[in-house]
């Protein structure tokens, strides 16, 4: 039976200049999660999008990450600010194929009026 899984819970301003912070937390979090250094590269590049996905175009609020280890990988959770007056935050076609071809699963859903995102990332075991 596997141990209960951890979470690093993250806030981050809503601005890109803060993705890099994003980027560190997703790659310690894989790292003890046991991914390879590919499968941490691709779990960056993945959570970057996705995070870049639920910003707002001002940069306002805060962008919440949870990260939840598990014994094969891990999932992150990831809750934007809400959703400007008028608009929508929506990735482009690149970036979904990009978040699709990095990760094993993802979705990205407005919830009201923030945007949330998913993302599962498992430990190949060779």
């Amino acid at each position: 039976m596997a141990a209960q899984p951890v979470e690093i819970k993250l806030t981050i301003p809503g601005s890109p200049d803060f993705l890099r912070l994003a980027r560190l937390a997703a790659a310690d979090a894989g790292s003890r999660a046991g991914l390879t250094f590919d499968e941490i590269e691709d779990l960056r590049i993945g959570v970057d999008e996705l995070c870049h996905s639920v910003m707002r175009d001002d940069g306002a609020g805060v962008v919440e990450l949870v990260f939840e280890l598990h014994d094969d990988g891990l999932v992150v959770r990831g809750t934007g600010p809400p959703v400007e007056p008028g608009g929508e935050s929506k990735p482009s076609e690149l970036s979904r194929t990009i978040v699709a071809a990095v990760v094993d699963e993802h979705e990205l859903d407005r919830d009201g009026d923030a945007l949330h995102f998913r993302l599962v990332k498992r430990a190949r075991r060779r």
